[in-house]
């Protein structure tokens, strides 16, 4: 009998484990008892209305089914479908995050080929990396004077960082060698740039604007809780006003389906610029 390759040990032992939590899960929650002959006072007072509480799997996967079947319909603007939401999400994410790459993979090269505008930039990211991106957000809505401008600006401003140190590190680490070589055939500074040092620090860079779109991710849904409007971090909260957890919890499963599957892309570009020496 042929054995199973570890990759197909791993899913298999993956699929398990999803079961039996959602067995679990499904077995803990207690069922809702009948309500009895209640008097005038209580049904007024809603004492009829079964309570609050976290729903089974089943209830969950229900949901998904209703909202996966017709995810883009807009009947106002507090009730979108899940895809619109997600849309208006992806494309804030999307929008400050190459925004914030335009400047840091060119400003991370300056720093890391110059010793000099390290040390005289340093201070400055230092100062401003461990600022938390919501601070921003009151100075930003201020300033702006605009929503969703300034969840694209949080997006910005948290996803400059690891793309940033990582460019620098990435070139800065580029073996000596490869460079004299590229001196040696007197080759210009931008052309050394990218044939010799851009690929020899892509993986680097890479890694820097994988964590950069996990962040954002992250970000923008505390983002859209403040602003409100559209998006997912709004319809979680919408949908928590409404003591609806059913919604909530299959709001955070999308968030987090979709933030694999963002990781998961830039994984395989991750993967397309590595090479071995």
């Amino acid at each position: 009998m042929q054995t199973l390759s570890e990759n197909k040990k791993a899913a298999l032992l993956s699929v398990l484990i999803l079961f039996l939590g959602l067995f679990v899960w499904e077995m803990s929650i207690p069922a809702q008892k009948a309500v009895g002959e209640l008097t005038e006072y209580e049904m007024l007072t809603g004492g009829g209305q079964p309570k609050a509480g976290v729903p089974p799997p089943s209830e969950i996967l229900v949901k998904a089914w209703e909202e996966l079947s017709n995810p883009f319909y807009d009947a106002g603007p507090n009730d979108k479908g899940i895809g619109i939401q997600i849309s208006y999400s992806i494309y804030r994410v999307l929008t400050g995050y190459f925004l914030a790459a335009l400047i840091a993979i060119p400003l991370g090269f300056l720093i890391g080929m110059s010793s000099v505008a390290y040390k005289a930039l340093n201070p400055f990211i230092q100062v401003l990396r461990p600022i938390s991106p919501l601070a921003w957000m009151p100075l930003a809505l201020f300033i702006i004077q605009d929503s969703e401008a300034s969840a694209i600006f949080v997006i910005f401003i948290c996803s400059i960082w690891p793309m940033l140190i990582n460019t620098a590190f990435g070139v800065a680490a580029v073996r000596e060698d490869w460079v004299n070589v590229a001196r040696t055939h007197e080759l210009g500074a931008m052309k050394t740039a990218f044939t010799v040092i851009l690929p020899a620090a892509a993986p680097t860079i890479v890694t820097g604007m994988r964590i950069s779109i996990g962040i954002a991710w992250l970000v923008i849904v505390a983002a859209e809780m403040l602003v409100g409007g559209t998006g997912i971090g709004y319809y979680v909260w919408n949908e928590w006003n409404n003591l609806d957890l059913t919604s909530v919890i299959f709001s955070i499963l999308m968030i987090g389906i979709v933030g694999m599957l963002l990781d998961a892309a830039f994984g395989l570009l991750q993967r397309r610029v590595t090479y071995i020496e």
